[in-house]
This record gives C-alpha cells, structure tokens and sequence, in this order.
C-alpha cells in the first residue's frame, strides 16, 4: 500500500507541473470553489479564505469499488473540483477506475486534459489513435503498477484482459477534464444526429445506424 501511495504522489506532482500549460496559474495560495457564487467564470469564483475549511482539501471513499454492473462492465469514481472544491485553479483532478473481467472503458476524449493511468490491480489493454490523417493506434498491454499516458483530447480507452476484476489510478491535468464517450456522443446526441449521415459517415445501411440509436 505504501508503494502504491508513493506512486500516486509521484504521478500528483508531474501533473501539477504539466497542468500549469493549460490551466491559468493561481495568483493567491488557493482558490476553494464557491459553488453558491452566481459569477460566471473560467473555472468557479472564489470562497472567502477565511471561510476555508479542511474538507474543502479532502475526499473519502476512493478505496470503494465503482459500480461495474452495467453494458460496458466499467465504473469510474471521479475526484475533480465537484468533489473537492480546493482543487479549483489547481489545474489537476483523480479518478479511479474498476473494471470488471473483460469489461471496457469504451474510447473516448478528455478535451481538457492529458492523462496518466497506472494499474493497482489486473491486467489492461490501453491505448490511443492518434489524429487524421494517420490515425494510428499506439497500445499496449499493461500489467499491475504499469503507467501509460494519454496525450490531451485523443481518442483512448481500457479494457480489462485478466480473469479477475481490474483497478486503475489515474490523474488528469485539469480541475474538470470533461469526458466525450465517442459512442454516447455520435449515436446517443441530443438532438439526434440524422441517421442517412451517420450511416454515410461509417460507410454502413442506414437501418444499422438506427438500432445503434435506438440503443442509445
């Protein structure tokens, strides 16, 4: 356990480093959110500092399996400014990912932020496409306290390729990296995305798009 502590601080510190080139620098010690404030703001306004308090830097529960009963067999428990307001204007943000026996954190985007994964228990298949025109996927099979990253707003993903249930840490350069989950995103959109498009886009029968959005 204290190896895998060890690892996550190593992995906090490089991100709060990298974090600064996308993020604005703070200009005082901290700036906890005000979820309260009406003020529209790149990020959140400002609590009062002397109305800070230390549960304003903490978070309980990341030793609490996500829920991966579910289509995918994935569940993710994130730890961003929503759940600690102290890390606003950090540039930095936790989630934990379980997976259970073959299940997938199907590909997706964080469009705000780079991200580092390491593996704490099982075995995972990881990897990312790289942009047009080559689109090239660069992967790899990872195994227990293995780290890989994924450069900010490329298509990524996971899955589970061991006989038993799998658990990742990983940390992200923003206080709200944002998910696009490509699959949610083409064929589950609200308003929905013509479906004589989509079947143009993917090259397949137009009734095939349709039971994908339906499932959607």
């Amino acid at each position: 356990m204290a190896k895998t502590i060890l690892l996550l601080s190593l992995v906090t510190i490089t991100f709060s480093c990298l974090a600064f080139a996308f993020e604005p620098s703070p200009l005082q010690d901290f700036c906890v959110a005000d979820t309260t404030s009406p003020a529209r703001v790149n990020g959140l306004a400002c609590k009062d500092p002397m109305m800070v308090q230390a549960s304003d830097f903490s978070f309980s529960g990341l030793h609490i399996p996500g829920n991966t009963s579910n289509a995918v067999g994935f569940g993710a428990k994130a730890v961003n400014v929503v759940q600690v307001p102290g890390l606003n204007t950090l540039g930095i943000s936790l989630v934990r990912l379980d997976y259970a026996p073959w299940g997938i954190n199907p590909p997706h985007t964080h469009p705000r932020a780079s991200e580092i994964l390491t593996v704490i228990e099982g075995c995972l298949e990881v990897g990312f496409v790289t942009s047009n025109p080559e689109n090239r996927l660069i992967s790899k099979v990872l195994q227990k306290g293995d780290v890989y990253v994924f450069p900010v707003g490329l298509v990524h993903f996971q899955r589970n390729v061991g006989y038993g249930n799998a658990v990742a840490i990983a940390a992200l350069s923003s206080q709200n990296p944002g998910v696009i989950t490509i699959a949610n995103a083409v064929f589950g959109s609200k308003a929905p995305i013509a479906s004589d498009l989509l079947a143009k886009a993917f090259q397949v029968d137009k009734k095939i798009v349709e039971q994908i959005q339906w499932k959607f």
